[in-house]
């Protein structure tokens, strides 16, 4: 396969591969992998080579297993398998038979072993194009990918659905049909009458389920003797297809976008899918859907996809995507310590990284959640794996916070491995006693910083109270009841020497900082804390972070691994907010909504009234009424909802409601619902307005959330989607959800109006 081209690569990809798992510890397994017909799955099914084994396997079906092509962040053949500490990409001039595959997700990576060089990297360069592919689909691709990925489902092996397909696959469309609707159904789009449906016929089906009646109401302007007007004024004067002008006029008075007669062209010729009516410049009610159900038509504003802020600013001026224990992927008592813990974080745009470093055995240190339980990882490994992900979602400085409770001598492996591993990268601008301002995040493209206490020489600050600094609970509480009066660490110069714009200090009291602090000090507070202090100096606190950094990190008690609400510390300024990013909740959604915004880079320009030293402000009160506005929301429908947690069991029906929250100053905090709708997942209609007045909305975020009705216990969540105010698009859009994970729900959709007034 190695000569051939994408398409070709994927082609050979739907054939069963024997290939070889290898672990990293050193075991191998045998098994076989396909690309499945949806083009989106790829299975795999062990090899037994035992007699036992064989005998056991004719009596049940081998074991399937499966994974998804939009999971995978990264494929790349290697020269050394996981058998070793690290994985490489191969040079141009080795050959190599393995190929490693990297997740978005905790998944560890899989490393696999090919029979032949050119079946390795025909693999790499199938997944490759589906990966390139997925990321250039336009809403029309989607469309047919999300037909063809139905028609797939419903257990088919001939290319067609029969009666008992069907029902399977209307069940996970989330479609409530009765059996004799169906067979009628069935006999109508059946044109060679065999009895089954081929991709053709379930197109037409699928195509006549999706027609939505709210957005022909838009389309078609009612006309004076029309006996059922509709609730909206539509577009379409002929009822039939938009004009130029009539698109024109619905862009400006609906969406509240400004364009001529070129963009509308531009409009009709991507989203019209009759060749006829695009060469005419007309849009159908068909693709007028689309175009709604696109990009364009999302709430959320594309054009935020791109790096759009000011970068040049000092980095107090920023918010910054931040986690907690990063290496954990699980709670902080017993869970698994790992490496993939940071990857996942650095690929969803986290630009402050944790690291609770240890001494381990052989001179190693290690990582792990000291005095519990959780499992530990090289120091090594998870440098390795910063060092090959830290930039691959964001250009912008990483910021390494350690937690350093090594011997000395393990401190200086500490240092020659960052060194080693991250070499010029590592950022290596002076702390000066004149720095006036930090750096910019464009002045530290492509740097990572490494922030710890600083060793300097001849002074007392040598050797650091344990218990005073770290962040660690357990720490503290151990450290206070032991019985040595002090608990001292030294600092080898190697470590402190590799600290410079992030020196971490003891936080004492605002006072205190504005007479002694320079802008490279950067303290930590626990929550509690925070909380008491955002009571009594609001306005204080937005003055401290407008010069320096500060940290807030959830309270010790926390072994779940919750997070505590951001919108909270963001209101005053603060700008490193660190969440466990391992946990799938409301605040880690608010969390990756703020961040969407900005290219997903990891850096969020705090506004300028957080930044600005002539303004004194407390966004807990008394906010002025220039910043004021209202948001009003109408929640319309709902589009091809899924059942929560996947349960697709036969019968099953949704009753599905929406909750819209806003988040943000005290005073703008709010939440409203819509009614539940009965037994339907696949079209429900609400028509609730919402109105939320804001007094500071450039801190406002706002978070739609799909539930499950539930009368016998909580209602769970179908799917969930957060923004930015200042990101949200006007008019008629559609909230594309998420899972609770962050997994694409494509199609499902809320349909909605917005207007900011």
């Amino acid at each position: 396969m190695s000569n051939m081209d994408g398409q070709s690569c994927v082609s050979k990809m739907m054939v069963w591969t024997p290939m070889t798992k290898i672990r990293k510890n050193r075991k191998k397994y045998k098994r076989k992998y396909r690309l499945r017909k949806d083009m989106e799955t790829i299975e795999y099914i062990a090899v037994t080579k035992t007699a036992a084994a064989c005998e056991a396997c004719a009596k049940r079906p081998p074991e399937e297993q499966n994974f998804e092509i939009s999971n995978i962040a990264e494929v790349f053949l290697s020269k050394l398998t996981l058998l070793s500490s690290r994985v490489d990409r191969e040079s141009t001039t080795e050959a190599t038979k393995t190929f490693s595959i990297h997740y978005k997700d905790q998944t560890p990576a899989l490393d696999l072993e090919c029979s032949k060089e050119d079946i390795a990297r025909g693999w790499v360069t199938g997944i490759q194009h589906l990966m390139r592919a997925r990321r250039s689909e336009t809403i029309i691709d989607k469309r047919k990918r999300w037909i063809l990925e139905y028609f797939h489902k419903g257990g088919n092996t001939d290319d067609s659905l029969d009666s008992k397909e069907t029902k399977a696959v209307l069940a996970q469309m989330n479609i409530q049909i009765k059996e004799s609707q169906i067979d009628t159904l069935m006999q109508k789009l059946d044109k060679d009458r065999n009895g089954t449906w081929d991709l053709d016929e379930f197109t037409q089906f699928y195509n006549a389920m999706t027609a939505r009646e709210e957005i022909k109401e838009i389309f078609n302007r009612w006309k004076s003797d029309d006996p059922d007007p509709p609730n909206v004024c539509g577009y379409a004067e002929d009822g039939e297809n938009m004009k130029v002008h009539e698109l024109m006029e619905f862009l400006a008075q609906e969406q509240k976008v400004a364009t001529d007669a070129k963009g509308c062209h531009q409009l009709m010729e991507k989203f019209e899918p009759t060749s006829g009516l695009k060469k005419n410049n007309l849009l159908s009610l068909e693709g007028f859907t689309l175009y709604l159900h696109s990009a364009e038509g999302d709430v959320f504003n594309h054009t935020h996809d791109q790096v759009y802020q000011d970068m040049t600013q000092p980095l107090s001026h920023y918010f910054i995507a931040s986690s907690h224990n990063t290496y954990l992927l699980e709670d902080q008592l017993r869970g698994p310590s790992s490496k993939e813990g940071y990857i996942q974080a650095l690929l969803k745009g986290c630009r402050f990284l944790e690291l609770d470093c240890w001494d381990g055995d052989d001179g190693e240190p290690v990582i792990y959640h000291g005095y519990t339980l959780t499992s530990k990882v090289l120091f090594r490994e998870v440098i390795e794996a910063i060092g090959r992900y830290a930039f691959k979602a964001s250009p912008y400085p990483v910021i390494l916070s350690l937690e350093n409770h090594c011997s000395v001598a393990q401190q200086r492996a500490l240092a020659a491995h960052m060194v080693n591993i991250l070499g010029d990268s590592l950022c290596n601008i002076p702390a000066t006693s004149d720095m006036q301002e930090l750096p910019s995040p464009q002045r530290l493209h492509g740097k990572i910083i490494v922030k710890n206490e600083l060793k300097r020489d001849g002074t007392e600050d040598d050797v650091i109270d344990e218990a005073a600094e770290t962040e660690d609970v357990g720490v503290q509480e151990s450290v206070k009841a032991s019985k040595v009066k002090k608990n001292t660490k030294e600092l080898a110069k190697e470590l402190s020497d590799l600290v410079n714009i992030c020196e971490a200090v003891h936080f004492h009291s605002f006072k205190h900082s504005r007479e002694k602090d320079m802008p490279y000090n950067i303290s930590s507070i626990p929550e509690g804390k925070a909380n008491r202090l955002l009571e009594e100096q609001a306005a204080d606190f937005i003055d401290h972070t407008k010069r320096q950094l500060i940290k807030i990190y959830p309270f010790g008690g926390r072994v779940n691994s919750s997070n505590m609400y951001p919108h909270l510390y963001w209101a005053a300024g603060c700008q490193i907010v660190a969440l466990n990013y391992q946990t799938p909740c409301d605040q880690m959604d608010l969390n990756l909504g703020l961040f969407r915004q900005n290219g997903r880079c990891g850096y969020v320009l705090k506004p300028e009234a957080l930044r600005d030293d002539q303004t004194r402000l407390d966004t807990s009160k008394n906010i002025p009424r220039k910043y004021k506005k209202t948001l009003k929301i109408k929640v319309i429908s709902g589009f091809q909802l899924p059942t929560p947690e996947g349960d697709w069991s036969e019968g099953s029906a949704v009753d599905p409601y929406v909750k819209v929250q806003v988040y943000g100053v005290p005073a703008d905090c709010a939440e409203e619902g819509t009614e539940v709708v009965k037994n339907n997942g696949f079209h429900p209609v609400w028509n609730c307005d919402m109105a939320f007045p804001l007094t500071f909305p450039d801190l406002a975020l706002v978070r739609f959330e799909v539930k499950e009705h539930d009368t016998m216990s909580d209602s769970e969540t179908i799917g969930q989607f957060s923004l930015p105010v200042s990101s949200m698009q006007q008019g008629y859009r559609h909230v594309h959800l998420l899972s609770k994970d962050q997994e694409d729900l494509s199609p499902a959709a809320l349909f909605i109006h917005v207007s900011l007034q």
